[in-house]
């Protein structure tokens, strides 16, 4: 579910529980319309505060992705984590390398051992 709809639908439970809120209070009709409305003002103001802020980033990650420096930079970004894996993957073969010339060496030592052992 995308961010948008979930913000919409988040904005829109909280709006329903204040508008029930207020219904529901003790208060004249007139003192309850005004609270509605005044309710309505705020939450309509934030809900185009956050769409603005919403659209806002969108529109720097366009731009952003329309700079070709951008794209430079994530070429050059991703051109060293390759080099990184590379050089992690080389330094691994030789780990392991080593590791089975150490075992190869301690095998070829047992079975001296055994051939020279008495029996």
């Amino acid at each position: 579910m995308s961010t948008g709809k979930i913000l919409l639908g988040v904005l829109a439970g909280v709006a329903a529980g204040a508008l029930l809120g207020v219904l529901f209070a003790p208060d004249k009709g007139t003192v309850t319309r005004k609270k509605i409305i005044k309710k309505g003002d705020e939450y309509a103001d934030s809900l185009k505060e956050k769409f603005n802020e919403y659209m806002d980033t969108i529109s720097e990650r366009i731009d952003d992705v329309k700079n070709e420096d951008y794209a430079e930079d994530l070429k050059e970004k991703f051109n060293e984590f390759l080099d990184s894996i590379t050089d992690k993957t080389e330094d691994i073969k030789e780990d392991v390398s080593d590791f089975a010339e150490q075992k190869r060496s301690k095998s070829k030592e047992s079975k001296k051992g055994f051939k020279t052992a008495p029996g």
